[in-house]
């Protein structure tokens, strides 16, 4: 782990390292690293030195928000990162809708929590925090990605999602105040990112410092610059995934070859579901994992093994992270299978928690949440 969080600074020896560990820790998503690298390099050259406090630094009366990017992995593939960083100088939507939020409340905002680990959605907290002399928690919401803004472990102990102040790159912001279904504030905001061009920036989560140290899943920003430095000079993929199980306390769970990847409408949803092939020890198996932008259900020969928000990270060729959009038919990848942290896991054990972040929101409304420890054992594996 890093010595000193508060005196953590990236600079162009540490940015790709940093980068590769928010990829393996980003399950598919939490945004392109070709975004993060533009918004570390663009900072790095305007003098703007990251730093990151622990979360038992934070006072009880501290007013802590949440926050990242909104818009679909594709539709940011299609844009320049450089060009928008190069925007984001003249209007940066994060700084809109944090404001947006401390006029709603009435106070200035205290602390960030970055809402997920990932490519992009890590970074953009970091400089929002930087450019406005805001301290940023070493920790997140969900520690790995997620697809919608409600699957937190926030929101599963009880911290309100609303209200939520959306900017938009149009020069669009709304806040949604109330709702009576948890579900609104995520819906109404890709529909309004989907009619603006696909991109902006939300805020949400406000909560007291004395929550937030009960809540955030801690210590994950500091865990993936770690995991990134101890593996980024390995191109081994095994010699990787080794290390990556050892550190997250999974398990190499399969190795095979994408065969088909296919959309789906299910439940309202479109999810992709991915075939695999195995190969070497799991020549014979397959695998097939359900994709809602991040990995979100993983079965081996039929049988349910991993459902979020337990982790699935997938390794390349290359020992490095694979986004789900990145996938395509014949290529050669690893699977590791891992537990989510015990905050993330209560949560979803929780009423609201099941609702929220339960297997109906990819499609999969008959399939129950269990740890994986428990459902890979049908996989041959012993935790």
């Amino acid at each position: 782990m890093l010595a000193s969080r508060a005196a953590w600074q990236l600079d162009a020896s540490n940015t790709e390292a940093f980068l590769r560990g928010l990829a393996i820790m980003g399950t598919g998503g939490g945004g392109s690293a070709a975004f993060g690298r533009a918004i570390i390099r663009n900072d790095i050259a305007l003098g703007r030195n990251y730093s990151l406090v622990h979360l038992e630094q934070v006072p009880d009366d501290a007013l802590v928000i949440s926050g990242g990017i909104m818009g679909s992995v594709k539709v940011l593939d299609r844009f320049s990162p450089e060009e928008i960083v190069a925007q984001w100088e003249e209007r940066f939507e994060p700084i809109v809708a944090l404001q947006a939020m401390e006029d709603h409340l009435g106070r200035r905002v205290d602390y960030l929590v970055p809402f997920e680990l990932g490519g992009l959605n890590t970074p953009v907290i970091l400089s929002l925090g930087v450019r406005l002399g805001i301290p940023v928690i070493d920790g997140d919401g969900v520690g790995r990605a997620a697809p919608e803004t409600q699957m937190t472990s926030f929101l599963g102990h009880g911290v309100s999602l609303v209200p939520m102040p959306l900017a938009d790159w149009k020069s669009n912001v709304i806040i949604v105040k109330e709702t009576s279904s948890i579900f609104v504030p995520d819906e109404l905001g890709r529909l309004i990112i989907t009619q603006a061009g696909g991109l902006g920036a939300n805020t949400h989560y406000p909560m007291a410092g004395r929550v937030a140290r009960e809540v955030v899943i801690p210590e994950t920003i500091s865990f993936a610059f770690d995991l990134g430095q101890q593996v980024a000079s390995l191109s081994d993929p095994e010699a990787v995934c080794k290390i990556v199980a050892d550190r997250v306390g999974g398990q190499i769970a399969f190795h095979g070859t994408v065969d088909s990847i296919r959309e789906e409408e299910a439940m309202g949803f479109l999810v992709q579901t991915v075939s695999f092939m195995g190969r070497d020890t799991f020549s014979g198996d397959s695998l097939e994992i359900v994709m809602k932008n991040e990995f979100m259900m993983a079965a081996k020969n039929g049988r349910v093994g991993c459902v979020f928000p337990d982790l699935i990270l997938m390794i390349d060729e290359d020992g490095k992270g694979i986004m789900s959009s990145e996938l395509e038919t014949g290529q050669l990848v690893w699977t590791i299978l891992a537990p989510c942290h015990p905050r993330l896991r209560a949560a979803v054990n929780t009423s609201e928690g099941k609702n929220a972040l339960g297997p109906a929101r990819f499609g999969r409304p008959n399939v129950l949440y269990q740890p994986v420890e428990v459902l890979s054992r049908d996989w041959g594996l012993t935790w």
